[in-house]
């Protein structure tokens, strides 16, 4: 039996990959792991059962065939979530299970030792095993309120700190807002605090009015919404030439003065980036466009090419869960079973996905390990 919440099943998948349902990606088990960190290993016996290939295959069993048209990011050829929920639901349909939806589950019933049911705001639900499957608290409006964490705690499992992670977020610079109508590609990003310094990021970027969006931040606020908890602002350095440093840039700025001597200094940059980001460094580097290279200020050509190594910018805020795609933080891994999933404060009791504290980057990383976690838990009440 599927308890769901919401009046549709399926409602969080609709925000997976722009919409088109991001699954998975290609990379081998062991470098999936490694890009959870240190809490990766954790995922092993879950992905031993479930990788990548058996997921694939297990859609494909079902009527959804999907490709890597990158080599990297898996999706269903019709690139499109009503595609996979459609097919759940009839597998579902198939096998038997009884789906009920409109029914919020608020506690757990059990004897002390094992669970045997389910309490929803309206019902009563008798079974010698459960999984919970609640996911965090991004996107609340999609259904995802953080359910699962009180009903946890309230049976012995401890819960970390709680963050929104995978979002948009808010920088102090007002010159980035003129900014908006560009993305750069393969931006280097890191924090500028000497703690931190090891915290960092790459993929391109997107200025937004008042912040900072795209892969590299849908990455990086993983780590950056826990400091800002701590402090008010987080500095960061953004490299926006694909990870040039000064030298490189003077030898690529003098061979293009090779070809064209009378390039002015707007010119140069548009080599590396879009007008409205090199107009906006020109301003901070107050260096002329509209001079050459040669004929700017000694202090102020060397400022230029330093921004372009390492563009200074300040993290100060976000918008809470109901932007955040995921959730950092949930219950103490210790807590739970890896082999099985179960909980080892109370038998019969399973968790999957992101409910746990673990959680990766965008890519089809979360919905893999959601997939097989719930593989997992599900598997050994066959």
């Amino acid at each position: 039996m599927l308890l769901e919440k919401l009046s549709k099943i399926g409602a969080k998948l609709k925000a997976t990959g722009g919409g088109r349902c991001n699954l998975t990606n290609t990379l081998d088990n062991e470098e999936f792991m490694r890009r959870f960190g240190r809490d990766g290993r954790f995922m092993s016996p879950a992905l031993e059962a479930l990788d990548h290939k058996a997921l694939m295959q297990f859609f494909s069993e079902i009527g959804v065939e999907s490709h890597a048209p990158d080599g990297y990011r898996v999706f269903p050829i019709t690139h499109s979530f009503s595609t996979i929920i459609n097919a759940m639901a009839q597998e579902m349909q198939n096998l038997g299970v009884k789906v009920l939806c409109s029914q919020k589950a608020v506690s757990l019933e059990h004897d002390g030792v094992k669970v045997t049911g389910v309490v929803t705001e309206s019902d009563m639900f008798y079974a010698d095993a459960v999984v919970i499957a609640s996911g965090g608290m991004g996107y609340p409006v999609l259904g995802a309120e953080g359910d699962g964490y009180p009903m946890a705690e309230a049976v012995g499992h401890k819960v970390t700190d709680l963050y929104p992670a995978m979002m948009p977020l808010k920088v102090k610079e007002k010159w980035v807002e003129n900014c908006r109508a560009d993305t750069i590609a393969k931006v280097h990003m890191h924090v500028d605090m000497k703690k931190y310094k090891k915290l960092s990021a790459k993929g391109d970027l997107i200025f937004t009015k008042g912040g900072i969006r795209g892969p590299v931040v849908l990455d990086f606020s993983r780590e950056i919404t826990p400091l800002l908890a701590k402090f008010d602002e987080v500095p960061v350095l953004a490299n926006l030439t694909k990870g040039m440093n000064e030298e490189q840039i003077r030898l690529h700025f003098k061979k293009e003065r090779e070809k064209n001597p009378h390039q002015n200094t707007l010119d140069l940059l548009l080599t590396l980036l879009p007008e409205s980001v090199s107009v906006e460094l020109c301003k901070l580097a107050e260096v002329d466009p509209t001079l050459s290279l040669a004929k700017q200020k000694g202090t102020n050509r060397d400022k230029l090419i330093r921004l372009l190594v390492w563009t200074p910018l300040t993290i100060n805020g976000h918008d809470g869960f109901k932007m955040a795609m995921i959730t950092r933080g949930g219950i103490h891994l210790k807590e739970i079973d890896p082999y099985t999933m179960q909980s080892k404060k109370l038998s019969g009791l399973y968790f999957c996905d992101e409910i746990m504290n673990i959680d990766g980057s965008c890519g089809g990383y979360n919905l893999q390990w959601s997939f097989a976690s719930g593989y997992l838990a599900g598997k050994l009440q066959s």
